[in-house]
């Protein structure tokens, strides 16, 4: 009897101590990703004012808007709207508001000296990039 006492209560203790664990693999654990703000080649914000001076000379300023349109002015011509996406620091993109229009991405670099050139995919001219402050 005493025996089956010492049993029981060992029984009863087993019962009530927490489990053995096991290798049972963890939850998953959802891991979030915040995308790091795109910078232009100039490591500045992507939207903003610009003033672009083509290989001929010609002056346009471009409006960067942070819903991805853009509007470029240039003198004694209609402004011109599209959309744009920084696609890296180096990678400018845009679309303009035309029917049939397609994406057309720019080369983009700061030179040694600071200079900042954007070259045309279509004829590889460069062109001279001023950010406009506000």
């Amino acid at each position: 009897m005493k025996n089956l006492m010492i049993v029981s209560t060992l029984a009863v203790l087993a019962a009530c101590s927490p489990a053995d664990t096991t290798d049972e693999p963890a939850a998953p654990v959802e891991v979030v990703e915040t995308e790091a703000a795109m910078t232009a080649a100039d490591g500045g914000p992507t939207t903003g004012t610009f003033k672009v001076t083509d290989a001929d000379g010609k002056v346009s300023m471009e409006v960067l808007n942070a819903d991805g349109t853009y509007t470029s002015t240039t003198e004694g011509e209609e402004p011109k709207t599209g959309k744009w996406e920084q696609k890296s620091p180096n990678s400018y993109c845009a679309t303009p508001d035309e029917e049939g229009a397609v994406q057309k991405c720019y080369t983009e670099t700061v030179d040694a000296n600071g200079v900042w050139t954007s070259v045309d995919p279509d004829d590889g001219k460069s062109s001279t990039v001023e950010r406009v402050e506000a």
